[in-house]
């Protein structure tokens, strides 16, 4: 999409929800059930692919509208995550291929890391579920004390611990957060098609390309 690109790179960050896993439905689920307990709105499935890609604050923000005080926030983010941990997530399962191919990344010698605005814990957990054999060299999630995506503080810890220069590394999400994210950091960027990405990022001349299937990642990275 304009962009030239090298075809090797030493350092590939995943985003990971609409990425790496597919989560929306459970986190659909949960957040309707929260919603309607508390006597709030509930949301379809297209509102919530418009809400989505931020931390979880700025996500409930969104989700009440035009009820997002700091009160509401603070009551629907506490009760939606006690249902989220107890929930099963029996919906939230790996796109396909994503494995295989960071397994393939991770044979040609490349570092592995993620970066996302979901919390740490969790995000460990299904790393920990989903990937074990995948040895990520860091691990970013929301983390209180520093700015979530679309800051570029994350990616920049990120090639600081490994040493590795910004044109050496490419960033892997499916939406404008993950496109901003990648820009503000000035590394390269892929859009994967699979995700919740929205027209502004397909629209989008920053990512080098957009790909309809995890394996096309091979051909770029």
């Amino acid at each position: 999409m304009g962009y030239k690109y090298e075809s090797m790179k030493r350092l590939a960050i995943f985003d990971f929800d609409g990425t790496l896993v597919d989560s929306v439905w459970d986190v659909e689920i949960c957040f309707n059930q929260t919603l309607e307990s508390l006597g709030f709105p509930t949301l379809t499935h297209e509102e919530y692919l418009d809400r989505l890609g931020g931390n979880i604050d700025e996500i409930v923000s969104l989700i009440l509208n035009d009820e997002n005080t700091p009160e509401n926030i603070e009551l629907v983010k506490d009760a939606y995550g006690k249902l989220y941990s107890a929930s099963p997530k029996d919906n939230t399962l790996p796109f396909p291929n994503t494995h295989e191919i960071l397994r393939a990344l991770q044979d040609r010698g490349l570092f592995l890391a993620v970066n996302s605005n979901r919390k740490n814990d969790s995000l460990n957990h299904y790393l920990d579920k989903f990937f074990a054999d995948i040895e990520f060299v860091a691990v970013e999630g929301h983390n209180d004390s520093y700015p979530s995506k679309p800051s570029p503080c994350a990616v920049e810890r990120i090639l600081d611990e490994l040493g590795i220069a910004g044109d050496d590394a490419i960033y892997v999400g499916d939406s404008m957060t993950d496109i901003k994210t990648a820009q503000n950091a000035g590394i390269d960027c892929v859009l994967v098609s699979w995700g919740y990405g929205r027209r502004d990022a397909f629209e989008s001349e920053y990512p080098l390309k957009t790909v309809d299937d995890a394996c096309e990642l091979l051909e770029i990275i």
